[in-house]
């Protein structure tokens, strides 16, 4: 049977990168294997705290951005359609009915306050916590008296009270859960939507889903789901519980460890081929060479859940930022400058929308700093010094200035860089390179003793690239006035 994976987001937020990471290993195994990746929106959550439809627009960018766009979702639509859960609740109902009607399932009449006192005494007594099956037991006449007089209920699922579940899982092997140990899981919520359990397993089973990849959090629901498919008569997916992603303190990623929402990533600039990288190796080996940079294409041909492995991984963002930054330093110029500007516009360096000058300033000024950066929204700190109108002292850097411009030859070697700038006949490295040399004999110094104060002079700072590429690009109209300021006030 073709391989048919699927990813299952929910509305509650922007995604989060451990999410983002089963739909890439959803794609790649679609991809690698010549399978279907569909997508569906599980929106039967409806609580007011984690019900955020506008979320549903990240999901569709986060998406876009990452490149891993499926065969079939809500977007596109497709055979599996409708691909949002809501749109899907006579087909729960219809399950839901034939559960109770073979008693697999019961109507459970329990108030809220009944199970926080039933809760309470369970810690109290140390006892295992979960339903205590008051309703299960109840007679047919009860159950239609209740229901009649309009008290609201849930429907439970009927766990087996002995025996074992064997999930032959494809990352962990077999596990086994003994079922006495399981709660009666609610299957339908008092609002007539369906639980995840009952949700997710009926739309595998209708949608012809093959292998369902999710995180190591959802191994305790795999007994729940695999005797739903039991009494259903359907034949279960293959499982492939994910290990667990950590922060550098060895705990569950949260926000404590930094942003874990993915518009997070996007707005400070990562690029989609360094996430994609970055995430597929939170689990997955790359097989015996331990490349740690591999393009999308050479991920897809190796990729196999075989390669999964069951340890915790570790979230690394200075290593994210690090393979980043390989992957910026990779990319042709002209994709750098166009993913740059809007960061240049926002901060105000640039107008909105820029001028055709500007544009042309930006084309010569960007690839200077490409080899820095790490993400795309430090080119405002990088280049701001290009953009920004220097003021000498204003703007300079204070221990740059202190060291620099206490140098004695410093008054003649900016008298003759502004004499000898001015007479050249073209505004290029080399000239500008010759014409510094030149100046380093008359004034008989070190090479350096006059680099770094001409740093300095024309940038406020002490690193950056080549001083005399730094030069070429600000043009000399901006080189000039920034060491007569500098002249005229050190």
């Amino acid at each position: 049977m073709p391989v048919k994976v699927r990813f299952a987001p929910s509305p509650t937020g922007s995604p989060h990168v451990g999410n983002l990471r089963t739909a890439i290993y959803d794609w790649l195994m679609a991809k690698h294997e010549g399978g279907e990746f569909l997508v569906r929106l599980e929106d039967t959550d409806r609580s007011p705290d984690r019900y955020a439809p506008e979320s549903i627009a990240d999901i569709e960018e986060s998406m876009r951005y990452l490149g891993i766009l499926p065969d079939s979702w809500w977007v596109s639509g497709g055979a599996d359609s409708p691909y949002v859960q809501s749109e899907r609740l006579p087909r729960y109902q219809e399950v839901i009915d034939e559960l109770i009607t073979k008693g697999h399932a019961y109507k459970c009449f329990c108030t809220k306050e009944r199970l926080e006192q039933m809760r309470a005494r369970q810690q109290e007594l140390g006892t295992p916590s979960g339903y205590d099956r008051r309703c299960r037991n109840l007679p047919p006449e009860d159950s239609a008296r209740y229901e009649a007089e309009g008290l609201p209920y849930v429907v439970r699922l009927a766990m087996p009270l002995e025996g074992t579940c064997l999930l032959k899982d494809a990352v962990r092997g077999e596990i086994k859960y003994e079922y006495r140990l399981q709660d009666d899981q609610v299957l339908l919520k008092s609002d007539g939507f369906p639980t995840y359990f009952l949700a997710a397993t009926v739309d595998d089973r209708l949608m012809g889903i093959t292998h369902i990849l999710r995180g190591e959090e959802w191994l305790g629901s795999a007994p729940k789901m695999i005797h739903l498919y039991a009494v259903m008569g359907w034949e279960p997916p293959v499982f492939a519980h994910l290990p667990v992603i950590l922060g550098a303190d060895k705990k569950k990623l949260s926000k404590r460890h930094g942003a874990t929402n993915f518009r997070w990533f996007i707005e400070q600039g990562y690029l989609p081929e360094a996430l994609v990288n970055f995430l597929v190796l939170l689990g997955w080996s790359t097989g015996e060479d331990n490349r740690e940079l591999l393009t999308v294409n050479e991920i897809v041909e190796r990729f196999t859940l075989q390669g999964v492995t069951e340890h915790p991984a570790i979230f690394d963002y200075e290593k994210l930022k690090w393979m980043n930054g390989q992957y910026i330093r990779k990319s042709p110029p002209g994709r750098i400058i166009g993913l740059c500007i809007p960061y240049l516009v926002k901060a105000g360096l640039l107008s909105n929308p820029p001028t055709t000058e500007e544009i042309a300033y930006a084309r010569r000024i960007i690839p200077l700093e490409q080899e820095r950066m790490k993400t795309l929204s430090e080119v405002v700190d990088l280049v701001g010094v290009f953009f920004q109108k220097l003021d000498y002292p204003e703007g300079y850097d204070e221990k740059a200035v202190a060291k620099w411009f206490g140098v004695a030859h410093i008054k003649p070697l900016l008298e003759k860089e502004i004499a000898a700038f001015e007479a050249l006949p073209e505004w290029s490295a080399a000239l500008l390179d010759s014409a510094v040399r030149a100046i380093t004999e008359e004034l008989g110094v070190k090479f350096a003793e006059v680099v770094h104060p001409t740093r300095v002079a024309t940038t406020g700072r002490t690193v950056g690239p080549g001083l005399f590429e730094t030069i070429e690009a600000l043009g000399k109209e901006r080189t000039l006035e920034r060491l007569r300021a500098v002249l005229t006030r050190i």
